[in-house]
């Protein structure tokens, strides 16, 4: 049996070229609902001339050469017409007639209607012909508009025009909603069925990291036990020296990378929870470094202070802002080969900046934008850079949010990265 697994890198692809789709579709089903709108817009004026046309063989056909309506008919509005009358008219027969003509044509909408005396320059007959299409229920207010024209003619005004038109399109805006719909759903579903494929890597990733970060201390730590055990080591000092400080490095390593993980689990629980007090800034970057001292000096990292600003004071907690300069001197330590960092710090406004700069690997732009996301590690072509569990920089980002601050990143590939941290100053 052949088990096809898919990443959630391929998964995002997916979404993105069904997102384009649905939007071709959505654009496709939107132009084809104008094209129905206005070819219903056609018909009903075609209906209307060909009522006006009925009606003017039922009246009197010897008066009117209807071969040419388009010189009898004008439509100064899109819901009005005015067609040429000769007057005197039987107003009642003119009614029926025009009613009968509707209906035969299909225009079932409330038509008002006005005969307007050139002569006069007013309507010398007004009326309502109710349809079965429109709502009882539904008042009508609207008024014929007057057009003075130097001739007699018929009005005719349909108020509720664009409303009938769009109820004879309900089955094309029923289907094209159901459509949406069910297009909306289906985006909902391939975006969930993601999330959870990336929850899976992410846990799957977690447990590999975790596995592997402990695996190798808990490994050596074993080996050095066993060696201590033996008898003959009470008579070689330096040997026991030796194997006493490798258990003492491993221990205080598993020790951090537990605290770290106890850190993220807190944060992980809601909102840090912390009081807040004056603190120099420059003091807390001497105290991280002075805790990261045994790793400066096995990387024998160049480290430059350049802690210059004139007002170093600032309202914070003063145990989580050391987390997060030793986290970023870490990782300034941890992807650099042969490290070069400088430190500064300096005031902009009413904030202080503190910025990290490193001679490391760089970081690509496609994978700026996840640093800062829980397990998230940073790739070197197929493999991680480095080992880790990919939650310090989300925990930095976390307690920096947490003092009303934020953090960015500059970076290039193979030049190094700066992470600057902008803290309001107190």
């Amino acid at each position: 049996m052949v088990t096809l697994s898919i990443r959630s890198s391929a998964i995002r692809l997916g979404m993105f070229i069904s997102t384009l789709v649905i939007a071709a579709i959505i654009v496709f089903q939107l132009v084809w609902l104008k094209k129905v709108y206005r070819k219903e817009q056609k018909e009903f004026d075609q209906s209307v001339i060909k009522t006006i046309r009925g009606l003017y063989e039922d009246i009197n056909a010897s008066n009117y050469n209807y071969s040419h309506l388009n010189e009898l008919i004008e439509k100064p509005e899109a819901h009005l017409y005015l067609a040429r009358l000769i007057l005197p008219v039987n107003h009642d027969s003119l009614v029926s007639y025009l009613q009968y003509e509707l209906e035969d044509f299909g225009i079932f909408t409330d038509c008002h209607i006005g005969i307007y005396n050139s002569a006069s320059g007013k309507y010398i007959y007004t009326g309502v012909l109710k349809s079965a299409g429109t709502k009882a229920a539904k008042k009508q207010s609207s008024a014929i508009p007057l057009l003075n024209r130097e001739y007699d003619h018929l009005t005719l005004f349909f108020p509720n025009r664009q409303q009938y038109i769009l109820a004879q399109m309900n089955f094309w805006i029923i289907s094209s909603a159901l459509l949406l719909l069910v297009l909306i759903l289906f985006s909902a579903s391939l975006y969930y069925f993601y999330r959870q494929k990336f929850l899976n890597e992410t846990q799957k990733d977690f447990i590999h990291n975790f596995t592997h970060e402990f695996k190798t201390p808990v490994s050596v730590i074993s080996l050095a036990a066993e060696v201590l055990k033996d008898p003959a080591i009470a008579g070689k000092p330096e040997k026991l020296a030796t194997y006493a400080g490798i258990v003492e490095y491993q221990a205080a390593y598993l020790k951090s990378q537990t605290e770290k993980l106890l850190n993220f689990a807190y944060i992980e629980s809601g909102h840090l929870h912390f009081s807040k007090q004056r603190v120099n800034i420059h003091e807390l970057i001497e105290t991280a470094v002075t805790n990261l001292a045994p790793l400066i000096n096995e990387r024998k990292a160049n480290l430059t202070l350049e802690l210059n600003t004139s007002n170093p004071f600032l309202n914070a907690n003063k145990d989580y802002l050391i987390i997060v300069i030793m986290n970023l001197l870490d990782n300034a330590i941890k992807y650099s080969k042969d490290p070069k960092i400088i430190v500064t710090v300096q005031n902009r406004g009413d904030h202080i900046l503190v910025s990290v700069k490193d001679n490391g690997i760089g970081i690509e732009k496609r994978q700026i934008k996840n640093l800062f996301r829980k397990f998230f590690r940073i790739r070197k072509e197929e493999a991680y850079a480095s080992k880790g569990f990919g939650i310090g920089l989300s925990f930095v980002k976390k307690i920096v949010t947490e003092h009303g601050g934020r953090i960015k990143v500059e970076s290039e590939p193979g030049k190094g990265s700066t992470f600057i941290v902008e803290l309001p100053a107190g």
